[in-house]
C-alpha cells in the first residue's frame, strides 16, 4: 500500500506501507533509504522488505523530499537531513504506535540518527552505511564525497563531464530516473553539524560494509554510541545491500528488541 503525507513546509511525501500476518505486539519498521535511491531500490529489491515481513513486522519505507515518488522541490531550503529527520517524526505519527523500530542506509543513516536524538519513540535504531565521517564531519563524509563535485556531476549537460569520483552518483540518479536538480539541491543542503551521538540511548546497529568509501573505520562510529554494536559485511557502498547477510543481521537484531 502507499500513502501521502504534508509536511510542515507544504512538501508532499510518499510512503510505502507492507504487512502480512503481523504480530501486533512486535513495533513496526520505519525503513530511510540512501541518497540517490529510494525505498524501493535499497529496502524492497534487495530483500530487506520481505525479510521483516517474514518474521511478522509492519513495514513503513518513506521516499525522503527530493526521491522517489515524492515532491522534488529545487529549492535548496527544502532540504537537509534535520527536516528529513522532522519527516521521519510524521510517518512515526502515521503508525498510529508509540514505539518503532527504525533503520537507515546512507542519507537515510544520518537522518536515522538525528530522528532516533529526539524521538523517544524510537526504540531500536540501525545505522547503515556510514562511519567515521559521521562522528568525525557530521554526517556523510563529506571528505571522500564533496559536496560541490556531487553538484557538478548530477548538473552536467553530460554525463561524461562529471568529475569522475563522483560519476557514480550521476549514474545512480540517472539509471532510477531521479530529479537530479533536486537531488543536487539536497546535496548542496548536506547535515555538516556535529551529529548528536551522545543521545541516543536506544539499542543501536552499525551495519557497513568492507569496502565502502562512505563508511570507513564503523568501529569509530560505533565507539561514539553508547553500547552500539558493529557488523561489517562484504561489499562496497552500493552492493552491501544485496549481500545476503545485510537483510539477516538487520532483522535479527530487530528482532531482539
Amino acid at each position: 500500500m502507499t500513502g501521502e503525507l504534508r509536511t510542515h513546509d507544504g512538501v508532499t511525501l510518499r510512503y510505502r506501507y507492507w504487512s502480512r500476518d503481523p504480530d501486533e505486539a512486535l513495533p513496526p519498521v520505519v525503513l530511510l533509504h540512501g541518497f540517490a535511491a529510494d525505498s524501493r531500490l535499497n529496502w524492497e529489491g534487495p530483500g530487506v522488505v520481505e525479510a521483516l515481513l517474514a518474521r511478522g513486522r509492519r513495514v513503513y519505507a518513506l521516499d525522503a523530499r527530493g526521491h522517489g515518488a515524492s515532491d522534488r522541490p529545487h529549492d535548496d531550503a527544502c532540504y537537509g537531513e534535520s527536516l528529513m529527520a522532522r519527516d521521519v517524526g510524521l510517518l512515526i505519527d502515521r503508525t498510529g504506535t508509540d514505539e518503532v523500530h527504525l533503520a537507515g542506509y546512507s542519507m537515510g543513516a544520518v537522518v536515522a540518527v538525528l530522528a532516533a536524538a529526539r524521538d523517544r519513540r524510537v526504540r531500536r535504531l540501525v545505522a547503515g552505511g556510514i562511519g567515521a565521517g559521521a562522528v568525525e564531519v557530521g554526517g556523510l563524509d563529506t571528505r571522500v564525497m564533496p559536496p560541490e563535485l556531487v553538484s557538478a556531476a548530477l548538473t552536467a549537460e553530460d554525463a561524461a563531464d562529471a568529475p569522475a569520483r563522483t560519476r557514480a552518483f550521476r549514474m545512480l540518479a540517472d539509471r532510477t530516473g531521479g530529479d537530479r536538480a533536486a537531488l543536487a539541491a539536497q546535496i548542496r543542503a548536506v547535515h555538516r553539524d556535529a551529529l548528536p551521538l551522545e543521545r541516543i540511548t536506544v539499542p543501536t546497529l552499525v551495519l557497513a560494509g568492507a569496502g565502502d568509501p562512505l563508511a570507513t573505520r564503523p568501529e569509530v562510529l560505533a565507539a561514539a554510541i553508547a553500547g552500539a554494536e558493529l557488523t561489517v559485511l562484504p561489499g562496497d557502498h552500493l552492493t552491501v545491500v544485496r549481500d545476503p547477510g545485510f537483510a539477516e543481521t538487520l532483522v535479527s537484531f530487530l528482532a531482539r528488541g
